[in-house]
C-alpha cells in the first residue's frame, strides 16, 4: 500500500517554508496521513480474508518516513520500503507518482496498489490515479469498502475486486480486474489501533540510514533480527531517472504556505441579489479567504 509522512496542517508556522519554495517538513511536527490510515484498514482486512496475502507499506521521504512503516508494521503490515534519496526532495504529483510507480515495478507480483485518496498537505488527489497510469493499470477511486476478491469466470483477469466507492448523490458498488490500483476516502472504516505484541516486536525497525552507530545499544539486534531492517530504496536502486525524480521532475512549484486563522467578526446578513453576492465574493478576495 502507499503511503506519506505528512506535516501536521494544525501546526503551520513561519518556517513552514523553506526559500527555494518547498515544504520544510524538518520544521514541522510529522503524522501519518489521515486517509492512507483508512487505507491500511482495508489492505489488512484483505489480508485477513484471503489467507497467505502480506501487506506492505511503500513510503517516500527523508529517512525519518520510516516511522509510517513502523507504524504500519505496529498493525499488522508484514513489510516496507522506503524511497528516501536527496534526488526525491521537492517532488509534485508527477514526480512523485513515477517514483512509487518505479519502485512498484522493481517489488513485483503486486495485485492491489491502495492508498488514501489525498494527503492533506496537498490535497490534490492526483498521485494514486497518476500511478495507476503509470503502471498501465485499473483504478478506483473514493473507495469507502474493499467488499471482496472473487474469481473472475467472464474476463481476462482471473480475480476480481468488488468496491463500494462514494459518488456525488451516494455510493456504487463496481468490480474491477486485478490487478488494480484503490484509492480510499476518509469517510471509509478507520484503522485498528497500534498492537501491544508488533510494537514490542518492531520498535527498533529502521531503515540503514536510521540505524544506531556500531558500539551503540541495540546495534546488534540488526544481525540476530533481520525483520528489523527495512528495505530503503534510492533513485539508482529503482533504475529511475533523475530528471523525472524531485524538482527536475517537477513541472509545478509551490509559490507560498500561509497560515490562515478565522477569526470571528461582525455577521452579515445577504440577499439572493446580485449585487450582495458579488460584494461577498470581492470582500473574500480581499482579506485572501479565497483567491
Amino acid at each position: 500500500m502507499l503511503a506519506k509522512q505528512v506535516p501536521d496542517t494544525r501546526n503551520v508556522g513561519k518556517d513552514a517554508m523553506t526559500a527555494e519554495g518547498t515544504v520544510n517538513r524538518a520544521a514541522l511536527p510529522a503524522i501519518f496521513n489521515p486517509e492512507d490510515l483508512n487505507a491500511l484498514e482495508q489492505a489488512l482486512r484483505l489480508k485477513e480474508q484471503n489467507p497467505g496475502s502480506t501487506v506492505g507499506i511503500l513510503t517516500m521521504g527523508p529517512p525519518r518516513a520510516g516511522e509510517i512503516i513502523r507504524q504500519g508494521l505496529y498493525r499488522g503490515a508484514d513489510t516496507g520500503w522506503l524511497l528516501t534519496d536527496r534526488l526525491f526532495a521537492g517532488a509534485d504529483t508527477l514526480a512523485t507518482s513515477y517514483a512509487l510507480a518505479t519502485a512498484i515495478k522493481k517489488i513485483g507480483d503486486v495485485d492491489i496498489v491502495i492508498g488514501g485518496r489525498q494527503a492533506i498537505d496537498g490535497d490534490t488527489a492526483q498521485v494514486g490515479p497518476q500511478v495507476a497510469q503509470k503502471l498501465g493499470l485499473n483504478q478506483v477511486t473514493y473507495a469507502e469498502e474493499v467488499l471482496s476478491i472473487n474469481e473472475c469466470s467472464d474476463c481476462k483477469s482471473s480475480r476480481t475486486a468488488t468496491i463500494k466507492r462514494v459518488i456525488d448523490g451516494g455510493v456504487e458498488t463496481v468490480e474491477a480486474p486485478l490487478p488494480v490500483v484503490i484509492t480510499v476516502n476518509g469517510s471509509a472504516a478507520p484503522c485498528r489501533p497500534q498492537n501491544a505484541k508488533l510494537v514490542m516486536k518492531y520498535k527498533r525497525a529502521t531503515c540503514p540510514m536510521e540505524r544506531p552507530a556500531e558500539g551503540t545499544p541495540y546495534d546488534n539486534l540488526y544481525e540476530e533480527r533481520p525483520y528489523l531492517t527495512l528495505n530503503q530504496w534510492s533513485v539508482a536502486d529503482v533504475d529511475g531517472d533523475v530528471n523525472q525524480c524531485g524538482l527536475s521532475g517537477s513541472p509545478t512549484k509551490v509559490k507560498a504556505i500561509k497560515n490562515i486563522v478565522f477569526q470571528a467578526k461582525e455577521s452579515k446578513t445577504l440577499t439572493a441579489a446580485d449585487a450582495d453576492i458579488e460584494s461577498m465574493i470581492k470582500e473574500l478576495l480581499e482579506e485572501k479567504i479565497i483567491g
